[in-house]
């Protein structure tokens, strides 16, 4: 029982950065970027990567230079390229981790075309495309889904979605 309670208690670290989030979205941009990097530097680069990939992947939107938001999308994904398969279907609430790599990949997508390195983009929206198979039929799934379609098309890559 004791073991049960532990798997649907509250992740104190993905509660922070959740509150950080909302702070973001707020407009407090900055705040959150300075929260975010003291939550980074209490994680560590070894620490758990469900927590880097989160962390960094909210990281990336509150910066405006695209070599910055660049180089915290590749820690998203290469955070969540260390979790476990256990740790990819366990669904405690949020999205399941398989369902953020379209979001992964988009996200990278986007940064390689403001680099303007297209060829960059067009691969990672191709993988974000084949990784799309794992969102839901909901709101946040079907909004990912569009936005690759809009990338796609305007990469000349005629986009399945619109």
């Amino acid at each position: 029982m004791a073991e049960r309670r532990e798997q649907v208690a509250p992740d104190a670290v993905m509660t922070r950065i959740g509150q950080v989030v909302m702070l973001h979205h707020a407009g407090d941009r900055e705040e959150a970027r300075q929260r975010f990097l003291t939550l980074w530097a209490e994680i560590g680069e070894d620490g758990d990567p469900l927590h880097r990939c989160t962390l960094a992947h909210y990281m990336a939107d509150t910066h405006d230079d695209p070599a910055d938001e660049l180089a915290w999308d590749l820690r998203a994904l290469g955070a969540a390229e260390e979790l476990s398969d256990d740790r990819l279907a366990r669904h405690d609430g949020t999205l399941a981790v398989r369902a953020l790599y379209p979001s992964l990949h988009l996200n990278l997508a986007a940064d390689y075309v403001k680099l303007g390195r297209a060829e960059a983009a067009r691969s990672h929206l191709r993988r974000a495309r084949c990784a799309a198979a794992a969102l839901a039929d909901d709101s946040y799934g079907d909004g990912v889904r569009a936005a690759i379609g809009r990338l796609e098309l305007r990469l000349g890559m005629g986009g399945e979605d619109g």
